[in-house]
């Protein structure tokens, strides 16, 4: 199952795909947000479709003890915009920590200042994916 892990931040929207076997996710593109959303959500049907993707995973901020607070509910509310364009299941995966471990990983190979700043959002929702590939590996499903 190939699918599309989604970082949505206010700037940017970073984007990462899984392999065809949906075991391994790898970072794909940042996408700098537009004037309108609706814009923003066409380049993501654009790329759901050029990379053949099945199901949409979109990253979801809850606060450490788990509830979901402003982020959260508004993660919620654009993912169920997106859902409407993109032509195939979407489901939101808890992104705790996934900005932290994506700057470690980043700092750990060497990447600084603005490439780092570039790189973070696609690595962030390669986490983001990648948690999500593992969870269903081990049974669970999306929130």
């Amino acid at each position: 199952m190939r699918a599309l892990g989604v970082d949505l931040g206010s700037v940017r929207i970073g984007l990462a795909v899984s392999d065809r076997s949906g075991t391994l996710a790898s970072p794909h593109s940042v996408l700098t947000r537009g004037r309108r959303r609706s814009d923003d959500h066409a380049a993501i049907a654009r790329i759901v479709g050029e990379e053949e993707i099945e199901i949409v995973v979109v990253g979801l901020p809850v606060n450490m003890d788990g509830s979901e607070g402003p982020a959260a509910r508004a993660a919620r509310d654009e993912g169920t915009a997106i859902a409407t364009v993109v032509g195939v299941p979407l489901v939101f995966s808890d992104e705790r920590r996934t900005t932290v471990a994506a700057e470690g990983s980043l700092r750990e190979r060497g990447v600084h200042g603005s490439r780092r700043r570039q790189s973070v959002d696609k690595v962030a929702a390669a986490f983001i994916l990648q948690g999500w590939l593992d969870s269903r590996d081990r049974g669970a499903s999306g929130t």
